[in-house]
């Protein structure tokens, strides 16, 4: 539902005009303004609260646009198997049947790598507590991850956006290129989103997937060492991509009790 702009809700209002908003509510219903001009000690206390909820209410604004991901652990109930569906991307744009292989690979990987503490079983999507989807481009992102609740259960819905072209230009025009290059990406998108399904977030350190581009880095070069450890597709399924420190990070998450 839109609120009208002229709306005087302080739900309609940016966070600054929201501190504002109270002020002005505040005094009104104080009756403590002075017709001078000058506030009494009390309205002058409203104003500072009322500034300081507008600066924090920015603060939350701006990290939660920031594209973080919590730095809160959301594992997953690894107790038994961690069941998944991938879906068929057909009639996605971009998609290619084999993506659903790529996948696939990307699961594996964070199974070898945790050394027997997760194992993963396919399921219907109804009961899957991991399920991959292929999206539609959306400004330049290559995937997401969704939390959700599956009878009662923590579990997660990532979407992979396999469109080259949507990836920017630079890495648009290598990948048109090189199949191997654009199934690269796409691996290592999965890889990344099933990672925050598991509950790992971002980092700072390049060599990781759970790298953040936002901490800037070049795109081409991260995605072209991984290519170039590549001879053929059948490559995707044993070079796994994983840094030293995603091992350690997903076994920690992991670790037998």
């Amino acid at each position: 539902m839109t609120i009208p702009n002229d709306s005087r809700s302080a739900r309609s209002l940016p966070a600054w005009r929201l501190a504002e908003f109270s002020l002005a509510e505040s005094a009104h219903q104080d009756g403590s303004a002075l017709p001078s001009g000058r506030m009494s000690r009390h309205t002058f206390r409203i104003a500072a609260v009322a500034i300081a909820i507008g600066f924090l209410i920015i603060a939350l604004t701006t990290a939660q646009a920031s594209g973080q991901q919590s730095t809160i652990p959301r594992t997953l109930d690894a107790k038994g198997a961690i069941t998944y569906f991938i879906a068929d991307g057909s009639g996605q744009t971009g998609y290619r049947s084999p993506d659903r292989e790529l996948a696939l690979w990307a699961l594996q990987a964070w199974q070898r790598i945790a050394a027997k503490n997760l194992r993963f079983e396919a399921a219907t999507e109804s009961s899957a507590l991991v399920r991959l989807y292929w999206a539609e481009p959306n400004d330049g992102q290559y995937g997401e991850m969704r939390p959700l609740i599956v009878g009662g259960r923590r579990g997660a819905a990532v979407f992979i956006r396999p469109e080259v072209d949507s990836w920017g230009q630079d890495i648009a025009r290598r990948a048109r290129g090189d199949i191997l290059l654009r199934d690269s990406i796409i691996y290592l998108t999965c890889l990344h989103e099933l990672g925050h399904a598991l509950g790992l977030s971002h980092t700072r350190d390049f060599r990781d997937i759970m790298y953040y581009f936002g901490y800037g880095g070049d795109v081409v070069e991260y995605f072209g060492r991984y290519r170039a450890q590549l001879r053929s597709r059948n490559d995707l399924a044993t070079v796994s991509g994983l840094s030293d420190g995603d091992v350690s990070r997903i076994r920690a998450l992991y670790s037998p009790e």
